[in-house]
């Protein structure tokens, strides 16, 4: 027969016993708990990731968005005039084009026989999308119908009312190169940039006569809402000069084009 003391250790040693296996039971099902918790979340994040790209765009068969370019503005006014024509009687045309950044291209040209041009001067003011590191040659030759990498050359300076005023034309290595005369002022206020060309005319004199009555007949119909292009034509006209059309055989210039000159 035990006694007391023995009976109350075996119950103590047991209890203990069953507390320790109860304590490590619990260890076991809350670590077990956490990693069913850890492995869950992974597991969402993985669903939430392949989600995510399958809503991405295919980069390798989606070209990327082409950039913003310059549009046709059918509802703009014209903003400028070589002369005050009816419009029976226009023999240029006039074409705006306008780019998402803000630019704007103010465009006429005169053509000859089969619609080929004879003449352009546009009035570019820029945007957000001007280009400073871009060459002015590279433009002009296109511009002037050439290919972006004909070479050109300076032929010199002629005085008009917006101040002197850059020739150039192809150098006289390139291959397939028009007679033509290309032109070019810029303004850095506003930032304005007046450009063109003229293949007519038998001599470089004649060409020359017939930019600078262009340039200077050049007028501002409307500025909208820019007062330094007011105030850089307003300055310009106060240095207009007439046409001189002793002996130019331009055909802007000559008799039989009178009327496309207008007032002066």
């Amino acid at each position: 027969m035990q006694s007391p003391e023995a009976s109350t250790a075996a119950i103590s040693t047991r209890t203990s016993l069953h507390l320790a296996l109860a304590a490590f039971a619990d260890e076991v099902v809350g670590t077990l708990a956490r990693l069913f918790a850890y492995v869950g979340t992974l597991a969402l994040f993985a669903i939430l990731g392949l989600a995510a790209l399958g809503q991405l765009p295919d980069l390798r068969d989606d070209e990327l968005p082409p950039k913003p370019t310059w549009s046709v503005a059918d509802r703009s006014h014209p903003a400028f005039a070589l002369s005050r024509l009816d419009s029976s009687e226009k023999t240029a045309s006039y074409i705006i084009l306008r780019h998402p950044e803000g630019g704007r291209r103010d465009v006429m040209r005169w053509t000859g026989e089969a619609d080929k041009v004879l003449a352009e001067l546009e009035i570019y003011r820029q945007g957000g999308e001007f280009d400073v590191t871009r060459p002015v040659a590279m433009d002009l030759a296109v511009q002037m119908g050439l290919n972006a990498a004909t070479p050109l050359e300076q032929a010199g300076l002629i005085e008009t009312k917006f101040g002197p005023v850059a020739l150039f034309r192809p150098v006289a290595a390139a291959e397939g190169a028009r007679a033509c005369l290309g032109y070019l002022k810029r303004s850095e206020e506003p930032a304005l940039q007046i450009s063109g060309f003229s293949c007519q005319g038998d001599t470089l004199p004649a060409q020359r006569a017939a930019i600078a009555c262009t340039l200077n007949r050049l007028t501002l119909l409307t500025s909208g809402n820019e007062p330094k292009l007011a105030g850089l034509f307003a300055k310009a006209e106060l240095k207009r000069r007439a046409c001189d059309l002793a002996g130019s055989q331009d055909w802007l210039l000559g008799a039989a084009n009178a009327q496309l000159r207008g007032a002066l």
